[in-house]
């Protein structure tokens, strides 16, 4: 690990200042500082050398202002500064938005939920070999322009949607899922002041700029979300190569508002097989109105792949994931509320 001084921000102002040296159009591997909260994915890229930061930003302090988990009404708000533990443990959650519990239960070991926050979690990076291994040269995240290694090397655990020809990377998180299925807002704190900014609106698809992973800025900080409504009838399914603390393969959030047995109103979102969380409006229509059966349950699986594009060693995910998103809707669809 490269030598690095260290700044504890006592408020989100302190925080924003001291982060503002970030360039907005660089790799964040390149960044003259950084945030270090639960540090639980931070750390290890520096021990690998990915990161380089010359500064850590300590913003623990402000966990005080940032922690809170409170439902009000049908408004839901999670501090972005909430270890992951205690939201998947709050009752509220696991009630009313079993969909969030199940996402931050299967995302990593107790002891990694026990220090991993929100806001960092959905930030994490890829968990790419060709990014996280320096010395292969070719990873357009950390030197753009460098070329994409993955995409004639092994690519098992690739995206086979929302790729280009620049990067290729899955987004490894399962909680982004869950909020993006939920239509979260993204709360979000900065030199200026906190604007809100929807949450599908977050993460950026590689393009060609695959260094570029998010729209904010520099000095930014996730502040919170907000979930708007109750979703009890909600759920999150995992496929991955082990049961016990293991990145996804394929995954899908769904929610569903069912009367009559008629679906109302559906959310589909998919984990594991793309280079964003990545929503499934187009699916989603498909579900709308309809009486539930298993025969729709397919349809609309096999319709949420119909842009996938395999690669030599990952077009399995199709398959797979198409089966993890008809499971995930017949439990869903079945669940007692």
């Amino acid at each position: 690990m490269r030598s690095f001084s260290y700044q504890r921000a006592e408020n989100p102002s302190a925080a924003a200042q001291a982060l503002a040296t970030a360039a907005s159009d660089r790799p964040f591997t390149e960044a003259e500082s950084l945030p270090l909260a639960g540090g639980t994915t931070l750390i290890d890229l520096m021990k690998l050398d990915v990161m380089r930061p010359r500064t850590l930003v300590d913003i623990n302090p402000l966990a005080e202002q940032w922690s809170a988990i409170d439902l009000s009404g049908d408004h839901l708000r999670l501090g972005a500064m909430a270890r992951m533990s205690d939201v998947a443990d709050n009752a509220d959650v696991k009630r009313h938005y079993p969909v969030i519990a199940d996402a931050l239960k299967l995302a990593a070991s107790q002891q990694i939920r026990n220090m991993a926050t929100l806001g960092g979690n959905v930030l994490q990076r890829t968990r790419c070999t060709y990014f996280r291994d320096v010395s292969y040269d070719a990873c357009n995240k950390r030197s753009p322009g460098s070329g994409c290694a993955a995409l004639e090397g092994f690519n098992r655990a690739h995206a086979v949607l929302g790729t280009s020809d620049q990067c290729i990377a899955t987004y490894p998180g399962d909680f982004a899922q869950a909020l993006i299925a939920l239509n979260a807002t993204v709360e979000i704190a900065g030199r200026s002041g906190t604007r809100n900014l929807p949450f599908d609106q977050l993460h950026k698809q590689p393009g060609r700029s695959p260094q570029v992973e998010t729209t904010l800025a520099p000095g930014e900080l996730i502040s919170g979300f907000l979930i708007q409504g109750r979703w009890p009838r909600s759920v999150y399914l995992k496929a991955r190569d082990r049961q016990s603390y293991e990145f996804a393969l394929a995954s899908a959030a769904i929610a569903l508002d069912v009367q009559d047995g008629h679906i109302r109103d559906a959310r589909v979102a998919l984990g594991g097989v793309a280079t964003v969380p990545w929503r499934a409006r187009e699916v989603e229509i498909l579900l709308k109105d309809q009486k539930f059966d298993e025969t729709l349950a397919r349809r609309v699986a096999e319709a949420a792949f119909a842009t996938a594009i395999p690669r030599k060693h990952n077009a399995f995910k199709i398959e797979l994931g198409q089966r993890v998103v008809a499971r995930a809707l017949l439990q869903a669809a079945t669940m007692e509320v």
